[in-house]
């Protein structure tokens, strides 16, 4: 491995690679703001009143923020990305089932990113007619313009992600925050009473699994960043914090601007405010933001399987879901949704893999196999059963079954 390799795609990270503890913040809190988040606020918002509200984003919040808590100190620690610490625990070729689940899963919602920028611009800046069955060529342009960007962030690996994270994070935080501030003081009545209407038919369990499963995909792929964080710790708080305030924004945003203005997100409450230009500066920033992060762990997993480069794997990954972005806007949002069920049970079996043989880990004397079959096999059955059991939150259902499946494999294999 070339001491260039600035991504350390299969090695872990080394002291001269990390990053300040604002560096990690920002690359957290960045990869947070995540635009579709906020339709899942609005969901909250029609079917909670106020505290319903706030107890969901709580409860929902303290479950994600454990989980991608726990794999962002695991990253940290060991200095490893999410392929290479599954090549420790499914083995190195079954480390591949895991990889090409967080690609493919990754790259599909860049491409969603794309078209969830280029559609609103094209529709309300641009005054165009978009459906299903027709998009405007300018529409075409604005993803094609949009997928090189932030493909080219992504190439440039986690130097750019943080110059990236330290322009957009303020920049939506501030003027997200006084979309939603002008958003309010312009209704007819404040934030608790306005949240009172409707139909309000979602307990807070319901609401809380809303909010867990809502990042639960993406937050598996936390170790990929907070490997570069300095310690243990730094990787830990980065991570909780960042997740409990990126998310809650995104669910304030999504609420806020449904319940005031009647739209999807804070775009259309700006929009709506006659500030046309910094809606659409919000919009990119805030997709940007997550695009890179997830065609980063895009890159990263196919390099795994495929054995070329990250950067390589990054342009093609880019290539594909800029390609289908629309397609995927259209059509997939569903699939991925169920997908998003998929990841927690691989990042459950990291977590005890990692704490199991904590020591050997920090030696580096992890005895690796082929195939763990019975980590592949939790997998497997935890992804059928977050999809298909509707009792509880879906995701810790999925990492019940997986770590079971995990620790009676481990106990066999003894």
């Amino acid at each position: 491995m070339k001491k260039t390799d600035v991504d350390y795609t299969d090695r872990a990270v080394d002291r001269a690679g990390r990053k300040s503890n604002l560096s990690m913040f920002m690359v957290m809190l960045g990869f947070t703001f995540f635009s579709a988040s906020m339709w899942v606020g609005q969901q909250l918002a029609a079917g909670l009143n106020w505290w319903g509200f706030v107890w969901a984003l709580l409860l929902g919040g303290l479950i994600l923020a454990a989980y991608t808590g726990s794999l962002g100190f695991i990253g940290a620690e060991s200095g490893l990305s999410l392929d290479m610490l599954a090549r420790r625990s499914f083995g190195t070729k079954g480390s591949y089932l895991p990889s090409a689940m967080i690609s493919f899963t990754q790259i599909g919602w860049f491409g969603v990113g794309l078209a969830m920028f280029a559609i609103p611009v094209a529709k309300e800046l641009m005054g165009l007619e978009v459906t299903p069955d027709q998009m405007p060529w300018q529409g075409y342009l604005l993803v094609a313009i949009a997928g090189v960007l932030m493909t080219a962030s992504a190439y440039f690996g986690i130097k750019s992600l943080t110059i990236i994270s330290y322009i957009a994070v303020p920049a939506v935080a501030i003027l997200g925050t006084l979309a939603m501030i002008l958003a309010v003081r312009r209704g007819d009545v404040g934030l608790v009473e306005q949240f009172a209407k409707g139909t309000k038919d979602l307990g807070v369990i319901a609401g809380a699994g809303l909010v867990v499963g809502s990042f639960v995909s993406g937050g598996t792929a936390t170790p990929n960043f907070t490997r570069f964080a300095k310690s243990a710790k730094v990787g830990l708080w980065t991570t909780v914090i960042a997740f409990f305030l990126g998310n809650s924004l995104m669910f304030l945003f999504g609420a806020v601007s449904s319940i005031y203005a009647g739209g999807n997100d804070i775009f259309e409450v700006m929009l709506n405010l006659n500030l046309f230009y910094l809606a659409v500066l919000v919009l990119g920033l805030n997709i940007w933001t997550t695009n890179d992060n997830a065609l980063y762990t895009g890159g990263l997993g196919l390099s795994n399987i495929f054995g070329f480069s990250k950067k390589t794997m990054v342009i093609i990954s880019g290539i594909i879901g800029t390609v289908a972005a629309v397609w995927l806007y259209w059509n997939f949002c569903d699939w991925l949704n169920v997908l998003n069920c998929t990841l927690p049970p691989v990042g459950i079996i990291l977590i005890l893999h990692y704490f199991m043989n904590r020591k050997a880990y920090a030696d580096g004397t992890v005895k690796e196999k082929k195939v763990d079959w019975f980590a592949i096999a939790g997998v497997v059955l935890g992804a059928v059963v977050a999809n298909l059991v509707k009792w509880g939150f879906p995701a810790i259902n999925g990492m019940a079954v997986a770590a079971v499946c995990f620790l009676i494999g481990q106990k066999i294999q003894k």
